[in-house]
């Protein structure tokens, strides 16, 4: 499996391209959100989306019927290669991530969520929520928000994720890494970043 971060930025990111990734697996090739200005080049079979109604899904709307795609929450499934909507707590309507499985491979994309989603236990890689550094985002009207990197990073340890990337990076996590400030557990993501995932040993403990 081949993982390509299309772009790493939270909602108008003065750096990053909007956050989304290509699946590459056997001849197929899947993206999951991004916006118009991150469609790789040659064919996609699909193109997934983890909120409906997300700021730029109007857009990923059109520029995939451009390409002949539906852009829609859905499932994925090609030979063993299975990628399937999770619900997350993020906001007042339904929103998701994705665990990509591959044989024993586990891979998570959650690039927006409230809370540390329990089915993201145990990933041997996850791309995560880092749109602000050291405290969390509140959506007006206590509808949910974002959890800032370092609950995500503590949280992503607890539950045993093997590699943690963050890829969702907003204003608050940029001002951080530029005054020095490191997560003790993960790594930040840049666009255009290829990952080879593989399934790591299990924790006896």
């Amino acid at each position: 499996m081949r993982l390509v971060t299309l772009g790493v930025g939270a909602a108008r990111s003065p750096r990053y391209r909007p956050a989304g990734l290509l699946v590459s697996h056997r001849g197929a090739r899947v993206v999951i959100d991004g916006g118009p200005h991150t469609v790789p080049k040659g064919r996609i079979d699909a193109w997934l989306l983890t909120d409906d109604h997300a700021e730029l899904a109007a857009a990923v709307r059109r520029t995939a019927r451009e390409l002949g795609l539906i852009a829609r929450v859905a499932s994925f499934r090609a030979e063993d290669l299975r990628i399937e909507p999770k619900p997350v707590v993020h906001t007042n309507h339904p929103t998701f991530g994705y665990e990509i499985r591959d044989g024993g491979l586990k891979v998570v994309w959650v690039p927006e969520f409230f809370e540390f989603p329990s089915w993201a236990r145990n990933a041997d890689l996850a791309f995560a929520e880092a749109s602000s550094w050291n405290r969390p985002i509140y959506f007006r009207g206590a509808v949910g928000g974002h959890r800032d990197a370092l609950t995500v990073e503590r949280a992503a340890r607890q539950a045993g994720v093997k590699r943690l990337v963050f890829a969702h990076i907003g204003r608050p996590t940029i001002r951080a890494i530029e005054a020095g400030a490191r997560p003790a557990f993960g790594e930040l993501a840049r666009d255009d970043q290829i990952f080879f995932p593989r399934v790591r040993a299990r924790s006896r403990t």
